[in-house]
């Protein structure tokens, strides 16, 4: 983002706290007034903070539209809504910017020419901010709209304020069971009898788990990220939702010279703390025929569609059947890459070739589309789809949205899934969400408890260390 307006400081500052404390520090201050709006977003070390709105794009079910200092174009899109979104970022009176925001699952509805599968909720929802900061273990580089919006971020930069939460805390409690059991058991049994039909190869049934009680979502973010390994995170608040996520996988990772690679993950097993026990069960897991064959064909899915934008010659596979432990499981884990055939498009056709990551939807995928709707009670939204940032530059980094907390509207909540193939049994099934939701139930910081520490609220200040108590 650079503009005459922009502050042009490159330099690194010092910052108080660790770098995820300070981002969330950030998005607690409302630097851009009440209910201002933000992306805190995590990659390999380091911890973007993204906040008030320069320019805004929605993508709906037929349009596109950008709002820009005061200006705003509506475009209808054709085909593939993604080029339009291209095309109208390129349109940005800007040297240089990048744009935060996400996607939702259905905008693989949309890629997929699938109209009846859409509703009115946005697809895709992206902001060029006012305020970038970037924050790693040698200081912040800050870019700011204005000069006093760059003294208030300096201030909070360095002054972490009072102490945060320390030591235990009780997470809001969550029913992981209950009478949804019976319901994602028999959806399982549905889909399984079609997979054996011969329907579909394989497809990812997810279930809501509603949270009760208040929630302060940034100190569940910190929490949660202490006791979590995920490739990438992040907390938001924008368009209108909430949620605080610690992916495991990224949906695509394009690089400004078109070096582009999706990382697919599929197989789980539990992970206990005992290093012995968790040794035999990934042992368990390289062995396991249903957990291999459904990773082996994620991988096979993601290599054609990457053939599809890359040039002809330069897919390969690397970390192939790798295990990664991610929160409370491990996965096995392999990554496809290529070279963009072109570079004239951006990343966008990168996106629109692997969304939704086949891992979160089912191969193939529209058979999985079908199944997903007859068997899921509504849309997913931001569930499945993508957190991501996008460059003038050609980047472009998409965050897989599973092991997130979620809130709109007045209501919180969890979502997790599970890969069904031929061999799947219900009761395993429905364990495996119940093992993917606790790397999230166990850290949901109440509201009250943060309020009677009289800190975090106040610092953004973290919880590092912070224990919770069964």
């Amino acid at each position: 983002m650079s503009t005459t307006t922009v502050s042009p400081r490159t330099g690194r500052i010092p910052f108080s706290g660790t770098p995820a404390q300070a981002a969330v520090r950030l998005a607690r201050a409302g630097l851009h007034g009440a209910g201002g709006e933000y992306v805190v977003y995590e990659r390999e070390g380091a911890w973007w903070y993204a906040g008030g709105v320069r320019a805004r794009l929605v993508a709906d079910r037929t349009h596109v539209t950008l709002d820009h200092e005061g200006t705003r174009i509506r475009t209808p899109w054709q085909g593939d809504p993604l080029e339009t979104v291209h095309r109208m970022l390129s349109s940005l009176p800007y040297a240089q910017w990048r744009a935060y925001g996400w996607a939702a699952f259905e905008l693989s509805y949309a890629l997929a020419g699938e109209a009846a599968g859409l509703g009115e909720e946005p697809l895709v929802h992206l902001v060029v901010p006012r305020t970038e900061i970037r924050l790693s273990a040698d200081g912040a580089e800050i870019r700011c709209s204005g000069e006093a919006e760059e003294v208030l971020v300096r201030a909070l930069l360095e002054d972490a304020g009072p102490e945060p939460l320390q030591g235990e805390f009780t997470p809001l409690p969550v029913d992981l069971g209950g009478p949804a059991e019976a319901a994602y058991r028999a959806g399982v049994a549905s889909a399984v009898a079609s997979i054996r039909a011969g329907d579909l190869q394989k497809v990812i049934l997810s279930r809501a788990v509603r949270v009760e009680g208040e929630l302060d979502l940034p100190a569940t973010y910190l929490t949660g990220r202490a006791v979590n390994s995920p490739a990438r995170s992040f907390l938001l608040d924008l368009g209108g939702i909430e949620a605080a996520g610690f992916s495991p996988e990224t949906v695509v990772e394009v690089s400004a010279d078109g070096h582009v690679s999706t990382q697919p993950l599929a197989g789980t097993r539990a992970l206990s703390g005992d290093r012995a026990e968790d040794a035999a069960r990934r042992a368990e897991l390289l062995t396991d025929a249903k957990e291999i064959y459904e990773h082996a064909i994620s991988v096979q899915v993601a290599w054609d569609e990457m053939l599809g934008v890359c040039r002809p010659g330069s897919v390969r596979a690397e970390e192939f059947m790798s295990v990664k432990e991610r929160g409370s499981v491990q996965h096995i884990a392999s990554r496809v890459s290529g070279r963009l055939a072109r570079a004239d498009r951006g990343p966008w056709p990168a996106l629109a070739a692997v969304f939704p990551a086949v891992t979160a939807s089912g191969v193939p995928k529209r058979a999985a589309y079908r199944t997903i709707r007859e068997l899921e009670p509504g849309p997913r939204g931001l569930y499945s789809g993508a957190v991501l940032s996008v460059g003038s530059d050609g980047s472009l980094d998409a965050a897989l949205v599973l092991r997130t907390v979620f809130r709109q509207g007045g209501r919180t909540w969890l979502r997790a899934g599970a890969g069904i193939v031929e061999q799947s049994l219900p009761e395993r099934e429905f364990e495996e969400t119940c093992e993917k939701l606790r790397s999230v139930s166990r850290t949901l910081v109440p509201a009250a408890e943060v309020t009677a520490a009289g800190a975090v609220a106040a610092s953004g200040g973290a919880v590092d260390g912070a224990r919770t108590r069964p």
